[in-house]
């Protein structure tokens, strides 16, 4: 299980410092203590750590005005890359930009991340010449609205609101709305005053719609994701109850919880998958649904 901390025991520190230099320092032979600048002792740091406590990812926020914000020093382990940590630092760091007043944050990218930037909701401010410096970097930039809350592929889950208000007309009447998405992970929320039975909980119907829809909704981002087609359907559901829910519901689903294989898509034939979500009342998990869900390959 990962975690994003802030560092701040010496124990911590030294390893946080130590993977900053690993990853972009010492590729370029930079003793220990290049990886450290006069704005450390003023910014906002987080890492991921692992169960040991190992530091996994690492990166660091720091104002240049009121306004603006930079994310620097960003650093994946190598052993780690590929499994989204990259993206919970840029979500931690900027929760912490928008607390402190942020209006936007900038980023410096050369061209081999730069489109990770870009799935994270950032816009070339201004573009590099790297055909005649490879090295140089290219300025980015992100004016923080309520459209790119969402921290990853922003643009695909304002479409997938939109198909949600369109089509299935009873998502908007419970309120479900997209809270997040980090490409591992996609949370839903619900407003609990639409969803009100006789006891003044959440209507137990309304708990089973949330964890389909959620689960669903992760399905279609990960077809996005592999460019593959095919329609999401539910084959079958089960659910199970715990406690009621009081206060704000919200769903969670996780690609590590699913099973299955998209592949069949790729020659013509539906793929079957089995994916879960766990319900919780505000913080507290009160319930957890399971979806047997079938893709619908495209037919010629």
């Amino acid at each position: 299980m990962y975690r994003v901390i802030t560092p701040e025991t010496d124990e911590q520190l030294e390893r946080y410092y130590y993977l900053r230099w690993r990853v972009l320092r010492e590729p370029f032979q930079r003793p220990l203590g290049s990886e450290q600048d006069e704005y450390d002792q003023v910014g906002h740091h987080r890492m991921v750590v692992n169960e040991a406590e190992e530091p996994v990812a690492v990166g660091r926020l720091h104002f240049n005005s009121p306004e603006e914000a930079q994310i620097r020093f960003m650093a994946v382990a190598p052993e780690y890359r590929g499994e989204g940590h990259g993206v919970a630092i840029i979500y931690a760091l900027e929760l912490a930009a928008r607390k402190e007043g942020a209006t936007h944050v900038v980023i410096n990218s050369r061209d081999n991340t730069i489109g990770f930037y870009k799935k994270c909701g950032y816009d070339v401010a201004e573009e590099a010449d790297t055909v005649n410096n490879p090295m140089a970097e290219h300025h980015l930039r992100k004016s923080f609205t309520e459209y790119n809350r969402i921290i990853y592929r922003p643009e695909w889950c304002t479409e997938l609101q939109k198909t949600w208000q369109e089509d299935i007309p009873i998502s908007d009447a419970m309120g479900i709305k997209i809270h997040q998405y980090t490409g591992r992970v996609f949370e839903t929320r619900a407003v609990l005053s639409r969803n009100i039975n006789v006891h003044g909980t959440m209507f137990a119907g309304s708990i089973y719609s949330l964890g389909t829809l959620t689960c669903w909704g992760l399905l279609h981002l990960q077809l996005l994701e592999r460019e593959l087609e095919g329609a999401v359907v539910l084959g079958d559901g089960n659910i199970h109850y715990h406690k009621p829910v009081t206060q704000e519901p919200r769903a969670i689903a996780r690609l590590s919880d699913v099973t299955g294989d998209f592949s069949a898509l790729k020659q013509g034939k539906n793929a079957r998958l089995t994916i879960k979500a766990q319900i919780l009342d505000e913080e507290q998990p009160v319930a957890e649904f399971t979806g047997r869900f079938v893709v619908l390959a495209k037919r010629d």
